[in-house]
């Protein structure tokens, strides 16, 4: 088993292939659902967070070494967000 940052890495990696190949491919087995990666391997993909939760946690105490994916969700996309908000007085 590697470091925490290798390992995030990893899952990094893992999890960019798979949104993409999702997202190319409407037939993907990934395509729709959430993924759950530990240790740089998928262990579950399932149609909720809840699902994937559930497994990770069962198997990994750690949750910092516990990693979900929405699959069909762009990571490589940048987005800016504005807020509106009043300020007191």
């Amino acid at each position: 088993m590697g470091t925490l940052e290798e390992e995030q890495e990893q899952a990094r990696r893992l999890g960019r292939h798979i949104s993409r190949e999702a997202r190319r491919n409407p037939s993907s087995p990934y395509a729709g659902k959430m993924v759950g990666i530990l240790r740089g391997e998928v262990i579950i993909v399932a149609d909720t967070l809840d699902e994937v939760a559930e497994v990770l946690e069962r198997l990994e105490p750690d949750a910092q070494r516990r990693y979900c994916i929405d699959a069909s969700a762009d990571y490589d996309a940048q987005y800016t967000i504005w807020m509106y908000a009043s300020c007191p007085e």
